[in-house]
């Protein structure tokens, strides 16, 4: 595994992508729920989902037309970066 720093630093410099992947890495939810959980406005919580998903690091587990209840998860990319984040203590 290579550290991809390009991804990693495009995920720190900002605090929301990084609660947001901080909270997937511990298992899949509902932007509604991530936001609750890391005390995030869903609006900062859907912004954050939709850039970390452009960056292949988080993924929707549901079909992409569904509008309610939109589970999303980690992919294994964002696995290993969120891993480097916090071993190498990274994250603020």
């Amino acid at each position: 595994m290579t550290t991809d720093w390009d991804v990693i630093g495009y995920v720190i410099s900002s605090d929301h992508r990084v609660v947001v992947l901080g909270r997937l890495a511990e298992g899949p939810a509902t932007p509604t729920r991530i936001a609750e959980d890391v005390e995030l406005s869903v609006s900062h919580v859907s912004r954050a989902l939709g850039s970390l998903r452009e960056k292949e690091l988080v993924e929707l587990l549901v079909p992409e037309e569904r509008r309610k209840g939109r589970v999303y998860g980690i992919t294994s990319a964002g696995e290993e970066v969120w891993a480097d984040i916090s071993t190498k203590d990274l994250a603020e």
